[in-house]
C-alpha cells in the first residue's frame, strides 16, 4: 500500500523514519538514517504527508521537503509527547518518529508554522540582537557584583551603574581597576553592537509595506512589528487573532471542571520574546493612552482602573495580536477603530 504518512526525529546525523499506509500499518521503519540520505529517501516517496518536531534545523528539512512534493507539518515537542506508546520511560529515536507520525494525523492538531529563509534571515537579526542584549545586562550585573566586594554597593539602573563604576574606577586597587575598566569597555562595544542591529531592524520595518501597517497600531514599533513578520508572515496558519493571541501565551489558562469556570494566569506559551515585545509595547500604550480619546485608549484606561495594571497590560497585548492578525490577513481593507 501507498505510504500516506511520514515521523522523522530531527537529529545532527542520524535521524529515525517511520512511515505509515491508509490503514495505519508500518510501511516504512527506519530507526538510523544518516544525514546524507535522508533527502534521497523521502524525496523518493510518493507525496505523503511529513511530520517533525518544530526544533533546530526542522524548517529547512521542512523547505527541502515541500520542494519534493511533499505536504509538511511541524509540531511543538509537547505535543508529540503523549502519543509516544510506551511513555517516558521508552523514549528512542525509533519511538519518537512513530510518535510523530501518530500525532500529525490527528485532526485537532496544532502546527507550527514554516518559515521561508528570508523569515529565518530576519529572525536571525532580533536572536542576535537580543543575546547582545543579554550579554550586557549579564556584564552590568557582573560590574555589580565585583564592585560589591570592595563595599560600593550601586543601584540596579544600568545607567547608573555605568556613571559610578566610571566614578570609582581610579579609586580601585590593582587589578580590579583593570577587571572594571575592561568590563566598562566591554558594555560599551555591546552597546555599539546593539545600535548596529537596531539599524538592521529598522531598515527592515522601512522596505515592509506590512510592517508599516503593523506600526499602526499603537504599541507596535519597528521591533514588534519586523519580529511578527518574521515569526507568523502573514499568519496563515491561524484560524483567527485569539488563536494567535493563544499561540503567543497572552491568554488565561483554564482549570475548569464540574460546570465551573475557572480561569487562571495567563498561560506564557509560544515564543517569550515576541510576547514580551508585545507587553512592553502595550505598557507604552497605557501611559500615552491617558493622553488620547480614540475608543481603544479610552477602552484600555478604563480596563487599568477597572481590573488593574497588569491585567490591563496583558489584555492590550492580546488586543494587539489579534488587531496585528487582522492587519496581516486583511490589509488594507482592515480600519483601526477611532
Amino acid at each position: 500500500m501507498t505510504i500516506l504518512t511520514v515521523g522523522i526525529d530531527l537529529a545532527k546525523n542520524v535521524f529515525a523514519v517511520h512511515g505509515v499506509n491508509a490503514a495505519g500499518k508500518p510501511e516504512l521503519v527506519r530507526p538510523a538514517v544518516p544525514r546524507d540520505k535522508l533527502h534521497a529517501l523521502i524525496a523518493a516517496l510518493p507525496p505523503c504527508v511529513i511530520g517533525m518536531e518544530a526544533c533546530s534545523g526542522a524548517h529547512h528539512w521542512a523547505r527541502l521537503f515541500q520542494a519534493a512534493g511533499h505536504t509538511v507539518r511541524l509540531v511543538a515537542p509537547k505535543f508529540v509527547v503523549p502519543y509516544r506508546l510506551s511513555g517516558k520511560r521508552g523514549k528512542n529515536d525509533a519511538a519518537d518518529a512513530a510518535a510523530i507520525c501518530e500525532a500529525v494525523q490527528r485532526r485537532h492538531m496544532r502546527f507550527v508554522p514554516v518559515k521561508c529563509t528570508e523569515q529565518q534571515s530576519r529572525l536571525m537579526v532580533h536572536r542576535a540582537r537580543q543575546g547582545f542584549v543579554e550579554q550586557r545586562t549579564a556584564t552590568i550585573n557582573r560590574i555589580r557584583g565585583l564592585l560589591s566586594e570592595f563595599g560600593v554597593v550601586l543601584p540596579l539602573k544600568a545607567s547608573t551603574v555605568r556613571q559610578q563604576a566610571r566614578e570609582r574606577l581610579e579609586d580601585l586597587p590593582g587589578y580590579a581597576n583593570t577587571v572594571i575598566g575592561d568590563l566598562l569597555s566591554e558594555v560599551g562595544h555591546l552597546d555599539e553592537r546593539i545600535a548596529q542591529y537596531d539599524v538592521h531592524i529598522k531598515a527592515m520595518a522601512r522596505d515592509d509595506e506590512r510592517a508599516h501597517r503593523l506600526m499602526r497600531l499603537s504599541g507596535v514599533g519597528e521591533t514588534t512589528a519586523t519580529c511578527m513578520l518574521a515569526m507568523i508572515g502573514n499568519g496563515h496558519e491561524f484560524d483567527g487573532g485569539r488563536q494567535l493571541a493563544a499561540w503567543l501565551g497572552l491568554t488565561p489558562g483554564q482549570y475548569s471542571s464540574g460546570g465551573k469556570t475557572r480561569l487562571g494566569r495567563i498561560t506564557k506559551a509560544g515564543d517569550g520574546y515576541l510576547r514580551s515585545l508585545l507587553i512592553l509595547g502595550a505598557r507604552a500604550m497605557l501611559v500615552a493612552a491617558k493622553k488620547k480619546t480614540d475608543s481603544i485608549s479610552r477602552w484600555a484606561v478604563a480596563l487599568a482602573e477597572r481590573r488593574g495594571y497588569w491585567k490591563a497590560v496583558v489584555a492590550i497585548a492580546a488586543k494587539n495580536a489579534r488587531m496585528a492578525w487582522a492587519v496581516l490577513r486583511r490589509g488594507e481593507s482592515f480600519a483601526l477603530a477611532t
